[in-house]
């Protein structure tokens, strides 16, 4: 049976009902001078109706009334029925002969509910499992839109729309069409430069957003089916940070001290999966703004350790492109420093072993032995010295900062991470301001004194005791730039 299109189906519009009070009247309307013989219970409401159109069409009624003790039973009780009352109404009024429409609304119930009542070719041609098979592929499985409509309705279905396929087949269809849509918008938009023979692409995958109305676990399937199909990797990020603003949008802001805030378990479940789907889907193209949001809705909801690390391993690949401010993370421990200086350390201890293991492979591969100066990574480390730089000025007036993660993070950069010393005497001089100058100077000092440093941390002890050495040109230099204060930054997702 051919079908051109979804209004041109050939079934009248009918709302679902749920007064059982419906199929009687349609039953007095077709058998006007016979009363209903067999009352059926479906969820706790009742159906008067006729045996004769259900053993005509439903296989499950026909045997349960076959093999019932009672030689003419007039009762039933249906359990499990999926999709409940409703569901079974429209199915009662189409073994009526009731004209019903077909929709992306109901197709998954009234499919599920065929299938409950063994509504097959064998009891009946064009029975309502080949109906909505039909609709099913000449309809819903041939657009990205109606696929994504059919998957947002099976709710309640369960098992039997998992069993019959149905999601697997939404979610294949709309990884398939975007793929398609793609490919042709693409081909269709491509325009040619004719004066400097480049090709510009534009367009933008209206589906990005519209994913984001799909349950979690749902969601879950259509991406990892997408990048099977071959969807560019943009198009899933788009989607991937939209569902996340979407679906996280109810996350108050708060500040770190605040430990009356609860943010519950279904936001920690949101963030862990969508990172999940970034780890497993290998998907490398994120903004680095979104990452930073993540991150801080992580700690606020205390995710997992490996999503915060996954994270952070994240972060640390564009650590040079990042901001001051995308850096002042609020600490959620009461009695620990303003910002969460811990999270810093990790991503900056990340952020130096890729630079290391990239400059290992570049002397393996050009014969030379990267002495940092000469390494090709050497400007992402200035700017991430001049970040940090900025990130310890920003943090030392910080009453509650501890000295030794004040100086994890100074001792963590190589001695070529600066070309001059003069952002971190101002930081040091800031911290020892905000605190009494004798008791930090003492330990300082202490810190700074000549010894060996680790193999495996950069020397930069060296640079506190050229510190403490011209403390009369270094302090007159910090105490003429403006003090600096403490900024909160609430959690973002910008894209």
């Amino acid at each position: 049976m051919g079908v051109a299109s979804e209004s041109a189906f050939p079934f009248a519009s009918t709302k679902l009902a749920t007064s059982p009070r419906f199929c009687s009247s349609i039953s007095r309307r077709i058998f006007s001078d016979v009363v209903g013989d067999i009352t059926i219970y479906v969820d706790g409401q009742s159906f008067l109706l006729h045996k004769f159109p259900l053993v005509s069409r439903s296989g499950k009624i026909r045997k349960m009334i076959v093999e019932s003790k009672d030689t003419d039973p007039s009762m039933l009780e249906l359990v499990n029925v999926p999709g409940g009352a409703p569901a079974f109404e429209l199915a009662a009024k189409f073994c009526y002969g009731t004209n019903i429409e077909i929709t992306t609304s109901n197709v998954a119930h009234l499919r599920c509910i065929a299938e409950y009542l063994e509504m097959t070719e064998d009891y009946q041609e064009e029975n309502l499992i080949a109906r909505t098979e039909t609709y099913l592929n000449e309809i819903v499985m041939q657009s990205l839109e109606r696929s994504l409509k059919v998957l947002c309705a099976c709710d309640g279905l369960h098992p039997t729309v998992e069993e019959l396929g149905i999601l697997d087949r939404c979610v294949d269809a709309i990884a398939i069409n975007a793929s398609k849509e793609q490919l042709v918008s693409g081909l269709a938009r491509l325009e040619c430069d004719a004066g400097s023979g480049k090709f510009k692409m534009d367009g933008q995958d209206w589906w990005a957003e519209d994913l984001s109305v799909l349950r979690l676990d749902l969601y879950q399937r259509v991406i990892a089916a997408m990048r099977r199909t071959g969807v560019r990797s943009d198009s899933i990020t788009t989607s991937i940070v939209h569902y996340a603003q979407t679906s996280l949008k109810g996350i108050e802001r708060h500040q770190g001290w605040d430990s009356s805030a609860f943010l519950g378990d279904k936001q920690r479940v949101i963030i862990e999966t969508l990172v999940g789907i970034l780890a497993t889907e290998k998907i490398t193209s994120v903004p680095l703004s979104f990452l930073f949001g993540m991150l801080r809705m992580a700690i606020e909801v205390n995710a997992g350790h490996g999503c915060r690390l996954e994270l952070e391993r994240r972060i640390s690949f564009q650590l040079e492109m990042a901001s001051l401010d995308d850096l002042l993370i609020p600490s959620l421990q009461t009695s620990d420093s303003v910002f969460d200086v811990d999270t810093v350390h990790r991503i900056l201890v990340t952020f130096l072993q890729r630079i290391e293991d990239e400059d290992s492979e570049e002397s393996l591969q050009c014969g030379y032995e990267s002495e940092g100066l000469k390494s090709p990574s050497h400007s992402s480390v200035l700017k991430v010295g001049r970040l940090m730089d900025g990130y310890l000025a920003e943090i030392a007036p910080d009453p509650h900062l501890k000295l030794p993660k004040f100086m994890a993070i100074i001792e963590l950069l190589p001695d070529y991470a600066r070309v001059i010393d003069d952002g971190l005497y101002r930081a040091i001089d800031i911290y020892l301001k905000s605190r009494s100058a004798r008791s930090c100077a003492s330990s300082l000092t202490a810190r700074s004194s000549p010894k060996k440093p680790p193999t495996t941390l950069p020397k930069t002890t060296a640079s506190l005791s050229r510190w403490s050495s011209a403390s009369s040109t270094s302090n007159s230099y910090a105490s003429s730039l403006p003090s600096q204060g403490t900024r909160l930054t609430g959690p973002s997702l910008r894209g």
